[in-house]
């Protein structure tokens, strides 16, 4: 399972390896910079077919220590490279004190900033290794560092763990103070160690880590503490592949029965997507629950799909009655009359497995009782805007200006959110965030390799939806269902491709399943 990791976290790991005593700092150091050279070479062939000129920025700290192996590698291949310390070389940790001296035999140390760094521009190409802060960074960077990131054409950024100015563990780029931008210097590739960061993944850092790659430096795997879970292939065939798969013998009620409820006349569509969806990822029976008028309507869109009146809170408790419905969808169309509030009330009072969506997620902002009677089966997946109705002192700590890191995450605020409210909370973005009420934090990234921009068309959220409670009918737990339904969403995207509407994704499904082995 592949893992994210906050810079602290990193700390510890490496600081027991080195007590543990099989493996030294040094080491370490060599290792991460015999890694950024492997990295280069596999993103840029054609650097390794010859010398070039390289530019490499080191640090004050072990970041730093890391450039000065980088520059040394390269120095012994041939390359011409100029190599600028920020700082006091004095006051380098000892590691990184030793690569600096063992640097001394081959070129000079030049300062940073200097007048001779803006004439980068000027230059043919060449690569810029940037190995300034790292995870290290707890503050911005100050403008006039701008001058050191040449963008002219031919020139390639590589930035060693992270990009400087960028922090870690949000994503984020560091402020100087309040309102006082501060600078990041954007990569091409970006050559992080022994696991990926969180802010590789998170909000601004995929657009400013250009391409990234993780090279091992020998690190005990199982040494990782309570590492965020990033939901990709790995994750779902080790966890969720085995129980997507139904039993040779069994039937319908066996796989769950989802009901998903809808608004009037003419508001039926998102419904329905969901209702597809959930019918598509396995759900043995779904179920559209609608007022009465609106059932000639569904019924003319849907064949598979059930139809049954819903259309108060009577009509919702006689339903609930039958106990195979084992979870429910409300939100996408639902609207937000007092008639559609009494429905969510009634079906949160039922305990079952519930999605909570679009809608939904309005009124129970609106409604402290509502917000209230959620329980740990329910799972919310607000976008940015409907997590800020319904935690606004959460959204307001995230807007804040990052001034030092590490910054306020998306992460942080999901988890807070999910353990206030005692159920699954599901943040969408292409940094999507799903925590547990019991702290368990998973983080699925669109980024990428993994990009699936075609995503963003309208009703897309209403098919998560749907492939969610599909997988609570089925018996998912909230967090493995929401992460399942995140991967499979987003693999449908990108297996689509251009020309994607949302009634695609439940017909491609069945493709992505089959990719998988189930």
């Amino acid at each position: 399972m592949t893992e994210l990791l906050t810079a602290a976290q990193m700390r510890a790991i490496e600081d027991i390896a080195i007590r543990a005593g099989g493996v030294t700092g040094r080491d370490l150091m060599e290792r991460a910079g015999q890694g950024v050279i492997a990295a280069i070479w596999r993103h840029w062939p054609a650097l390794a077919r010859g010398p070039q000129r390289a530019v490499v920025l080191c640090g004050p700290g072990n970041n730093g220590g890391d450039g000065f192996v980088v520059a040394r590698l390269l120095r012994q291949r041939g390359w011409t490279v100029d190599l600028h310390l920020l700082g006091d070389p004095a006051r380098l940790p000892p590691d990184a004190r030793a690569n600096h001296d063992l640097w001394l035999e081959l070129g000079p140390v030049l300062p940073m900033p200097c007048a001779e760094l803006p004439r980068l521009r000027q230059t043919e190409a060449g690569l810029l290794v940037d190995a300034l802060f790292g995870t290290g960074l707890t503050r911005g960077l100050a403008p006039e560092l701008a001058q050191i990131a040449p963008d002219q054409t031919g020139w390639h950024r590589v930035a060693v763990d992270v990009p400087s100015g960028l922090c870690a563990d949000s994503g984020r780029v560091l402020q100087v103070a309040p309102g006082r931008a501060g600078v990041v210097l954007r990569a091409d590739l970006t050559v992080s160690f022994h696991h990926a960061k969180l802010g590789h993944y998170l909000q601004d850092g995929p657009q400013i880590c250009g391409a990234l790659m993780v090279a091992d430096i020998g690190l005990d795997p199982a040494e990782t503490g309570h590492a965020v879970s990033l939901v990709d292939a790995d994750h779902l065939a080790r966890l969720a592949v085995p129980a997507l798969r139904k039993a040779a013998v069994g039937h319908k009620y066996v796989h769950g029965h989802a009901l998903v409820l809808s608004g009037g006349p003419g508001r039926g569509g998102a419904a329905r997507l969901a209702a597809r969806a959930a019918l598509r990822i396995g759900a043995g029976l779904v179920t559209l629950g609608c007022p009465s008028a609106a059932l000639a309507e569904n019924a003319a869109r849907l064949d598979a799909v059930m139809l049954r009146p819903v259309g108060d809170a009577a009509e919702l408790a006689e339903t609930l009655a039958d106990p195979r419905i084992s979870a429910l969808c409300l939100g996408p169309g639902l609207g937000l009359e007092n008639s559609a509030q009494a429905l969510l009330a009634t079906a949160l009072r039922s305990g079952r497995p519930i999605v909570l969506d679009a809608d939904a997620l309005t009124l129970i902002a609106r409604s402290p009782g509502l917000m209230g009677a959620l329980h740990p089966a329910c799972v919310l997946t607000p976008h940015g805007g409907e997590f800020a109705r319904l935690f606004p002192d959460l959204a307001a700590h995230l807007a804040a200006d990052p001034i030092s890191g590490p910054a306020a995450s998306r992460l942080d605020v999901v988890r807070q959110a999910a353990a206030r409210l005692g159920c699954t909370v599901l943040l969408k973005g292409a940094d999507t965030v799903i925590c547990g009420a019991a702290g368990q934090a998973a983080l699925h990234g669109a980024v990428y390799d993994e990009a699936a921009p075609w995503l963003a068309t309208a009703g897309s959220g209403d098919v998560l939806a749907g492939f969610i409670a599909g997988l609570l009918a089925r018996s998912f737990a909230g967090p493995e269902a929401a992460a399942t339904a995140v991967w499979l969403h987003a693999a449908c995207g990108r297996s689509f491709g251009p020309g994607l509407i949302a009634e695609d994704l439940p017909e491609e499904l069945p493709k992505v399943l089959r990719g998988l082995g189930v």
